[in-house]
């Protein structure tokens, strides 16, 4: 129960709160058994935004954060219902107050810029940029638009000719920005929003913990460039779970070191599925483990379940990694493992050259995986010469090919077992535990 106190707010330093805006807080009393908890309330009105889609808010919402991480109380900011609330490129940066937990209710919206020339130099790699935060809920409802459509097309030049937005004259000299970002931050429950058309990944968390992306709506066109739904880049114990991301890349993606990652009672399509990589890149060492992928269903996507690393990778590990209760419908690539060898498989006519060096991939489980596919291989292991895919686990999977026709698996370098019904029949062969057994048995003991 929310009750009104008459008394303000205590007085903050004029560098951070000019008086007239202390006159505009308002403070809270949440009644608890036995306590009472005092809270802020601040809304992007009372700094001055005007929230008509046109006019440049974003200074007000620079002034209301920087309000709200000095308080001395927890503070809910509010982002009023009914305004559309142009924001540039914006930093939000903390540590805040030890004593405060914010809440950013988006009950309005809050749009992009629509044109990429609106963006200043050297501004584009973030647009809402959440830095060094802890403690902090969005939530509200509302939606977060990144007007992305000039974007894409400026990007198009990494699409193939027949895409939608293609023209050599509109290809961007640098990526388009992050829309929803949260960096170095702690602690960040993002729930029960709608983001949509991002300029490129719609929500990113990069090396930040204790994280919940929960009850979301993520959607952008299928033809929309690198447009992640939500992005994980070294970051751990994180969840995102009861979501439908309809987007035209991957619906979540992780890479570099991620640990700890639950995604659950997820729908995903179009675009690119769930992916785990791409591992290696520009000769990086990543370690993603302890990763556990449940309850999904996954449309009209070009992946299903997929596990990326680059060719001749370095080091690192994609390891205990469980994929399971997932339904799939017309899906071109339900189950990948790719370690830089699938070209010949996508029409190159050179054979793959033998890798020297690879990230490991092994230890990954499928477990009770149903649907159709749209491509002959439903379930494809293209793995390394210098590091085979080892441990994979099929376990009742029944993929057949959505035209009618028979499925069948691919298998390059993959050793594992099969359990209960497989369809198509599996491919993987069994472990060579007599090279191998005395290497790895002395690696799990140390991680045990």
């Amino acid at each position: 129960m929310l009750c009104p106190v008459m008394s303000r707010g205590a007085p903050r330093p004029p560098a951070v709160q000019p008086l007239p805006v202390l006159a505009a807080i308002v403070v809270i009393a949440v009644l608890l058994p036995g306590a009472a908890e005092s809270r802020i309330l601040l809304t992007l009105h009372d700094f001055g935004a005007v929230g008509d889609g046109v006019t440049d808010d974003t200074k007000a919402f620079a002034d209301a954060w920087a309000a709200a991480c000095a308080a001395e109380d927890d503070v809910i900011l509010n982002v009023p219902a009914g305004g559309n609330f142009q924001i540039r490129p914006l930093t939000l940066a903390g540590p805040c107050s030890d004593d405060n937990e914010i809440k950013l209710l988006v009950s309005g919206n809050i749009v992009a810029p629509e044109s990429p020339d609106e963006w200043r130099h050297g501004q584009r790699s973030h647009w809402l940029h959440f830095h060094k935060v802890q403690d902090l809920t969005v939530t509200g409802g509302g939606i977060i638009d990144g007007r992305g459509h000039r974007w894409w097309a400026q990007s198009s030049c990494q699409a193939l000719p027949q895409h939608p937005l293609h023209h050599k004259k509109n290809c961007a000299v640098q990526p388009a920005p992050k829309a929803l970002h949260f960096e170095d931050c702690e602690g960040i429950s993002v729930k029960g929003i709608t983001l949509q058309n991002s300029q490129q990944h719609h929500l990113t968390f990069t090396r930040s913990s204790n994280v919940e992306a929960q009850y979301l709506r993520v959607t952008s066109p299928e033809y929309s460039v690198n447009t992640n739904g939500v992005h994980l880049v070294d970051s751990y114990n994180v969840h995102v779970m009861d979501s439908l991301i309809s987007t035209g890349d991957d619906c979540v993606s992780m890479v570099g070191n991620c640990t700890d990652v639950r995604l659950r009672a997820l729908s995903c399509g179009p675009g690119h599925g769930i992916s785990i990589g791409t591992l290696g890149v520009d000769s990086s060492v990543d370690y993603v483990e302890k990763i556990k992928i449940d309850t999904l269903f996954i449309s009209n996507a070009e992946n299903g379940v997929r596990i990326r690393t680059t060719k001749n990778g370095v080091g690192g590990f994609a390891r205990k990694v469980n994929f399971e209760s997932v339904v799939m419908r017309n899906v071109t690539n339900p189950i990948i493992v790719d370690q830089g060898n699938s070209d010949h498989l996508l029409g190159s006519s050179e054979a793959p050259t033998a890798a020297t060096t690879a990230v490991q991939v092994e230890k990954i489980n499928y477990i009770d995986i149903t649907g159709t596919s749209a491509s002959k291989h439903a379930i494809r292991f293209s793995c390394s010469d210098a590091e085979p895919c080892r441990h994979l686990t099929l376990d009742n999977v029944n993929l057949t090919r959505v035209d009618g026709g028979k499925a069948s698996s691919y298998c390059r370098k993959a050793f594992g077992r099969s359990i209960g019904t497989v369809i198509p029949e599996s491919c993987l062969s069994e472990e060579d535990f007599v090279q191998r057994v005395a290497q790895r048995s002395e690696e799990d003991e140390e991680e045990d």
